[in-house]
């Protein structure tokens, strides 16, 4: 099963991805992972990426349709895959669109989760990450037991540049700019299915399970 997953910043897609590649049994491709790895790797890609990822602009196709092409062809994605992150434009779309048909392949589902933009505020500038083991927190949600450092292992807590208010916002901006009318895009396509996202994580999950189900069916 190829599933695709649409959402602003914040919307929980990176939650629902992991939900559903437990339950179903294939890998969960973020786009938003790579590159910031890659970033800390200090690799060419993650060089290039950096400048935009920091101003919460959108990375360019040329950077992002390679590296989702080449994890496409893994074998472990031979049995379905979750995109979590790409496309994020109808140029993306169409590339990726053109890409799946010389493997013999096509997307089964686009899930599209819907949440207020307030709520998405909230939730990403209140997320705090450990400098040392990467576990993250939220003020709000999900704080650390020993306030502006680790429980785990004691290390700083920061806030990544891209979950500051200012950028939120602007990052909002460029989805529903550049994004959002991937919604029309497979929409026409016969393939969209919105989701609620803003009940608690199971409620959304169970959704989606109905959703997946229908399909595979």
């Amino acid at each position: 099963m190829n599933i695709m997953l649409l959402g602003a910043p914040g919307s929980g897609k990176g939650t629902q991805a992991a939900m559903i590649s437990g339950r179903y049994g294939i890998p969960h491709i973020s786009t938003g992972d790579i590159l910031r790895q890659a970033v800390t790797d200090g690799t060419g890609l993650g060089l290039k990426a950096k400048g935009y990822m920091d101003r919460g602009e959108l990375v360019p196709d040329e950077i992002i349709i390679g590296v989702v092409e080449e994890c496409l062809q893994e074998k472990d994605c031979e049995r379905g895959f979750i995109l979590d992150g790409f496309p994020r434009t109808v140029a993306q779309a169409e590339s990726l669109e053109k890409s799946l048909k010389g493997m013999g392949r096509s997307l089964n589902v686009v899930l599209n989760i819907e949440v207020e933009d307030e709520e998405i505020i909230r939730r990403l500038t209140g997320r705090r990450i450990c400098e040392r083991c990467g576990r993250i927190f939220h003020l709000l949600f999900d704080p650390s037991k020993k306030g502006e450092v680790c429980e785990v292992c004691g290390g700083d807590l920061y806030q990544r540049v891209d979950d500051t208010e200012e950028t939120v916002r602007r990052r909002l901006e460029v989805y529903k700019e550049q994004t959002a009318p991937l919604i029309d895009f497979y929409e026409r396509r016969g393939l969209l299915r919105n989701v609620q996202g803003e009940k608690s994580a199971a409620d959304v999950f169970e959704h989606i399970q109905g959703a997946l189900e229908g399909i595979r069916g």
